[in-house]
């Protein structure tokens, strides 16, 4: 019997719902972006763009969860071309983790070789505060499931791809000097995905801070592990948008993440407009 959910027929769908992007514009985009919850609004500033809502391309799953759009916006951010998430989809609404990693293997079949992954996130580092933004430097999977699990399709990537630098150093590097320029204090930290989706409890959170974490959300990790597969380069970035539960003494609510997301949202913007031109200088040094 074959297994229900396996990476076996990505590629041909990956390779249709790139030809259908790619015939919507002349625009071939190296650099990737995925906007969290709370975070659309730069997609909103990019110009010569056309945007195409996820029901319209070939096996595109849909956004669900509140403050995602759910659309791919190609187009250009100063001078750089980029195709970009405007919203994704998460395990917690009933999807596969092959679907939820499907829209960055499509961003691989259009060319793209540079994802930035962006989030909302918990803060469990009681030196971040709300509104912090924070470059993850590595990641803990307590999804407890995996985009690369079944049969493996050479034409994606290796069967057991390393990941001991799933997060480019120097795309850190980039992020962290352009955020010092900025204003932003600079941050790194450890993201740990889990499922969701009620948020964790106070017990959870003591526990996530021991193993080494300093972000909690429900998202990133499928995405991130399937564009290494596939040799694409990953910076990612969480927006702190309220401290995990214990930290504080209040409940946590939806509300407060897309709020905190609106707030920052300037400097969400400001920050990935001074990456991405550097970015795309590395892209083209790496071709040379």
């Amino acid at each position: 019997m074959k297994p229900r959910d396996t990476t076996q027929d990505v590629f041909p769908r990956a390779e249709s719902a790139a030809a259908f992007v790619l015939s919507q514009t002349k625009l071939r985009p190296q650099i990737g972006l995925v906007l969290g919850s709370g975070l659309g609004a730069f997609a909103d500033e990019l110009t010569k763009a056309v945007r195409i809502p996820y029901a319209q391309i070939p096996s595109f799953p849909r956004s669900t969860a509140i403050g995602h759009a759910g659309q791919l916006v190609v187009g250009k951010a100063g001078d750089v071309p980029v195709a970009v998430m405007q919203g994704r989809v998460h395990l917690y609404e009933g999807y596969s983790v092959n679907e939820v990693a499907f829209p960055v293997r499509v961003l691989g079949r259009m060319g793209v070789r540079a994802v930035i992954l962006t989030n909302a996130a918990g803060g469990i580092n009681t030196e971040y505060g709300q509104g912090a933004l924070v470059m993850i430097r590595d990641h803990i999977n307590l999804q407890g499931q995996n985009p690369l699990v079944g049969a493996n399709d050479d034409r994606l990537g290796p069967r057991f791809p390393d990941m001991s630098y799933t997060y480019a150093k120097r795309y850190r590097e980039i992020a962290l000097e352009e955020a010092k320029k900025l204003s932003i204090p600079p941050r790194e930290g450890v993201y740990v995905g889990l499922l969701g989706p009620s948020y964790e409890t106070p017990a959870e959170i003591r526990y996530l801070r021991t193993i080494g974490a300093d972000l909690v959300g429900m998202s990133t990790v499928p995405e991130a592990i399937a564009a290494r597969h596939m040799g694409m380069n990953v910076l990612a970035i969480s927006c702190v948008t309220n401290m995990a539960a214990g930290i504080l003494d209040q409940p946590l609510a939806h509300e407060e993440v897309l709020d905190t997301g609106r707030r920052v949202m300037g400097q969400f913007v400001a920050l990935l407009r001074a990456v991405l031109p550097r970015i795309a200088k590395e892209i083209a040094a790496s071709r040379e």
